[in-house]
């Protein structure tokens, strides 16, 4: 499976690379900390870094993400207890690719490494990037270096889900990954769910991109489907490189399916598919369409004419139900707006509730990378109590699993060129 050997490859040169230079700074990495010793960090300024896809169709959740981060370090005085916080920028995609890719999150997680003012990484959106990165991490000779996702689904990266997971992202066998948000086997179920008690659909076709991500979420789907009765008509990849997909939508039409569900990403010509699923099987009211959060936060999708109508999942709670509780997820939605002049991406709030749980561990630690990491997974782990937390609710990391306690998921339908809250959909 190509994914793998990437995987194995990037591994490779990646351990070697940690051997040779883990004390050198790197070209790409952010500043230096002041006063820093060994260990990564040490000194009274640390810096927390976010790794996300600055190009492609999710350039714009990755830039509100890095705003929000900043706005919110700004309103705190930069500061986590003693230390002096720096933020940095990294880019996991490529223009060639147009998304996330393996050999640049290959090169990111060493650079994340070399750069020895740097004690923790906020990210990735994409769950194959984090799989490439974390083991990378884990073995770092002065970490484990800490990783802390607010977009994350795939189950494999903390619990047991394909062969060999989530071991063989901890080589070592030290944790050193955590998560805000739940995990695509409650995704994928909720979905099928609201597709079938809400919408009630009854036969439907199931298109996955071929990613880590997006065959778990399919995969999930189908699973709690064929629990409650709703019939999967099939479930095939679609090729990301194809200009037209007429004929594969004419021949999911001789199946006669009321519902098309997409388990995969945007970036992966998903505005294609959209637009030929409508062209071939009609509107999303009478085929239904619906996407996992894959698919959420991209203009690429709420601009598109032949998107309306279409429901979309996201791993967390949407904007307007946070800003309707207030808090202190509603005081950053409104300080936000008042700074870009728009909402942020749902999961842009995310993004800061990952940096309260990283700024939270530097806050317990000594300053060094091992110590960062073993206050979020070790010990009691970290809770961010209701009334500080962005999300609305206590953030409970599992110091076990590196998982969070929350699992929300948010229905949401594309109306007048924007993502609308439908509900939250309750997960078993």
């Amino acid at each position: 499976m190509r994914y793998r050997s990437i995987m194995a490859a990037t591994m490779a040169v990646a351990v070697t690379a940690l051997s040779v230079s883990a004390c050198k700074r790197s070209k790409s990495g952010g500043s230096s900390s002041s006063g820093a010793g060994g260990g990564g960090g040490g000194g009274t300024t640390l810096t927390i870094s976010s790794d996300l896809p600055l190009q492609g169709a999710q350039l714009d959740t990755s830039k509100s993400t890095n705003q929000a981060i900043q706005l919110y370090l700004d309103q705190i005085g930069h500061k986590a207890g003693k230390y002096t916080i720096q933020f940095k920028s990294y880019d996991d995609s490529t223009a060639a690719a147009g998304k996330w890719d393996p050999a640049k999150c290959g090169q990111n997680a060493q650079d994340h490494v070399a750069n020895k003012g740097e004690v923790a990484v906020m990210g990735t959106f994409n769950s194959g990037c984090a799989k490439l990165i974390v083991p990378v991490l884990e073995q770092d000779p002065t970490g484990p270096m800490l990783m802390v996702s607010h977009a994350n689904t795939n189950v494999g990266l903390t619990k047991k889900w394909d062969a060999g997971e989530p071991d063989k992202y901890y080589p070592l066998g030290k944790r050193n990954y955590a998560r805000v948000v739940t995990t695509d086997d409650f995704q994928g179920a909720a979905d099928a769910d609201y597709l079938a008690q809400d919408a009630k659909v009854k036969n439907c076709y199931v298109l996955n991109d071929g990613e880590t991500y997006g065959q778990g979420v399919a995969s999930a789907f189908v699973t709690e489907a064929k629990k409650i009765g709703l019939n999967i008509l099939g479930n095939e990849k679609w090729d990301k490189t194809q200009s037209s997909y007429a004929a594969l939508f004419q021949s999911i039409k001789t199946k006669n399916p009321d519902c098309v569900f997409l388990g995969g990403i945007i970036d992966n010509n998903g505005a294609k598919l959209i637009a030929d699923k409508v062209a071939v099987l009609g509107d999303n009211t009478k085929v239904r369409l619906m996407a996992p959060d894959g698919f959420t936060g991209s203009k690429d999708v709420t601009g598109l004419p032949q998107a309306a109508g279409m429901n979309l999942s996201f791993a967390g709670l949407s904007l307007q139900p946070l800003v309707a509780a207030g808090g202190a997820g509603a005081k950053l939605v409104t300080d936000y707006k008042a700074k870009y002049g728009k909402d942020p991406a749902s999961y842009a709030l995310y993004g800061v509730a990952a940096l309260q749980v990283i700024l939270a561990a530097i806050a317990k630690s000594d300053g060094t990378r091992a110590s960062v990491t073993s206050q979020v997974l070790g010990g009691s782990g970290i809770t961010i109590p209701a009334d500080q937390s962005v999300t609305g609710k206590a953030i409970v990391i599992d110091p076990a699993t590196g998982d969070t306690s929350a699992k929300d998921i948010s229905i949401e339908v594309i109306k007048d060129q924007a993502e609308a809250f439908v509900k939250a959909q309750s997960v078993q």
